[in-house]
């Protein structure tokens, strides 16, 4: 019986397919073969050499500064229309709507927010796999069986069940219940994203406009009084030096000349420090609407139309109003809706996962007698140690939302807190305002008649120097509060949510949006208040 067994086992170990003649091959055959693995192997070698990067080679050069900066500024002016005569007050306006970049920004992250949204509506599809791939060998997929029953080395002779090549090709469609629940609430989320973004575009809005009209006053105030500022300045300089050369000569006593130009000093401190703050609004309006930095425009001072219309309406109503419509609040009901939703997603990770799955297979191996097959299957999974962390998870989502909830409620305090200050503060600079004209009108009779004495010779050249920088500073004094009583009323618009209706500001000609946020601003300057429901 051993000799038996041996014999079988010589034949199995002498069978033709693992003779030397049948499995081995000659060197020079074997060259080919090894060819592609060597060029496979330097092709990674000269590809790990090249990503091999330095400091220096990842460093801007100046030249892609240059020309990246150049795009930047070529970007920035493309489709902005130039200025055609003076400036309005609602032409400012419109141009920074239109063509702020901080403006652009925003409604790029809304672009960016509902592309996200658009992108996510496709994971609840399932999905379609298409897949082919090529297989090579060196040599023969050779295999040998062992007898079930006896534990032995089949006596059948090796045997070969696979080409040395094959190319093989998937379509499949593929689809989890589990995953489009996950898909659907996450769509849901990104959708309630896009309204955050929305909301955040609309309170950048409101800010650039208060920004703005503050700016505006400002060029408006030293358009008025840079002229009467600067002939103020030099007159005080010629009356400085003429009280030095009388200091000088010692015509009179001492002590009168430098108390003459200790006043003298100290006015034209104040007109110096006046004329550098108005110096810059022009840059700062010309760089909120996209005007070259360096131009030379004028602008039309507006009437002044703050009467105090928004102190009529009732505060019951500015509540429920601002409540509405408050971007602030607005997002953060968003935030909780999201937050409910997430709780949404962490108990569908509770549940089972079902998937189906059907493709069709195809192969060019030719030992296959089917080489074109289809495959369909059901497949249910579940994570027992999931159970575990679920109580941990639902606290986790259920924070979320008190979390969410609890900053809306703190956001709606915070808002009606800013909508009453906004409102005390509008009313304080309507009657500082009022002041200050006032004032103003008493100043400039006062300078017409030191005007008058000094002609006359009963006044010195320092009493109508001194009257004319005490006019000066009333009128700076009557712009600055009639700049504080329309960023007062800009606050208190921004608290209630109201911006101008339009379509869309960057399709909508210029003109048109001019024409709309005129008509905007001449109903809140009255304190109208559109319908609290219409959507904003």
């Amino acid at each position: 019986m051993n000799q038996m067994r041996r014999r079988d086992l010589h034949s199995v170990g002498t069978a033709p397919a693992l003779t030397e003649t049948s499995v081995t091959r000659p060197t020079s055959a074997l060259i080919p073969r090894a060819a592609p693995a060597l060029a496979l192997a330097s092709a990674l070698l000269l590809i790990t050499g090249c990503s091999s990067l330095t400091l220096d080679s990842a460093r801007l050069s100046a030249a892609e500064v240059k020309s990246t900066l150049a795009a930047d500024r070529e970007a920035l002016a493309r489709d902005v229309e130039p200025l055609a005569g003076p400036l309005t007050m609602e032409g400012a306006v419109a141009r920074a709507i239109k063509y702020n970049a901080d403006r652009r920004y925003r409604a790029m992250e809304e672009a960016v927010a509902m592309g996200a949204f658009e992108v996510g509506q496709f994971d609840m599809l399932p999905k379609v796999i298409a897949s082919a791939g090529y297989r090579n060998r060196s040599n023969d997929l050779i295999t040998r069986s062992t007898d079930s029953v006896t534990g032995q080395p089949s006596l059948a002779n090796p045997y070969i069940s696979s080409s040395r090549e094959a190319w093989t090709g998937d379509v499949g469609i593929s689809w989890s219940l589990l995953d489009f629940g996950q898909s659907y609430y996450a769509a849901r989320q990104n959708a309630d994203r896009v309204l955050i973004a929305g909301e955040r575009r609309r309170k950048a809005l409101h800010n650039l406009m208060q920004e703005v009209r503050a700016a505006y006053w400002r060029v408006v105030a030293a358009q008025q009084l840079l002229p009467v500022l600067r002939t103020t300045i030099t007159d005080s300089e010629a009356a400085l030096q003429d009280s030095q050369k009388v200091e000088a000569a010692k015509i009179r006593s001492p002590l009168e000349p430098l108390r003459y130009q200790r006043q003298l000093l100290e006015n034209l401190r104040l007109l110096e420090l006046i004329e550098q703050e108005l110096s810059t609004a022009r840059v700062e309006l010309a760089s909120l609407t996209n005007l070259p930095l360096a131009s030379t425009f004028t602008v039309v001072e507006p009437a002044a139309d703050n009467n105090g219309g928004w102190l009529q309406q009732p505060v019951e109503q500015l509540e429920e109003f601002a409540l509405m419509r408050n971007p602030d609040l607005r997002e953060g009901m968003y935030n909780a809706r999201i937050a409910q939703q997430e709780t949404r997603r962490t108990l569908l990770k509770l549940f089972p996962g079902v998937s189906f799955n059907y493709g069709f297979r195809s192969s060019s191996d030719s030992y296959l007698i089917h080489r074109q097959w289809t495959e369909t299957g059901a497949q249910i999974s579940f994570n027992l140690l999931g159970l575990l962390s679920a109580p941990a998870q639902m606290r986790l989502a259920d924070t979320g939302v008190a979390l969410a909830n609890q900053r809306r409620m703190a956001t709606q305090m915070a808002v009606l807190t800013q909508l009453h200050i906004a409102r005390l503060q509008y009313a304080n600079a309507t009657s500082q305002l009022a002041r200050a004209d006032a004032i103003v009108g008493v100043d400039n009779r006062l300078a017409q008649q030191v005007a008058n004495q000094e002609e006359a010779r009963k006044m010195t050249v320092l009493d109508r120097v001194s009257q004319q920088s005490a006019a000066v500073l009333s009128q700076l004094r009557r712009y600055q509060a009639l700049s504080n009583s329309q960023a007062a009323a800009s606050r208190l618009q921004a608290t209630l949510g109201l911006e101008p209706v339009v379509p869309d500001a960057a399709t909508t000609p210029l003109s048109d949006l001019t024409t709309a946020v005129a008509a905007s601003m001449q109903s809140w300057n009255r304190g109208q208040l559109p319908p609290a429901e219409a959507a904003p």
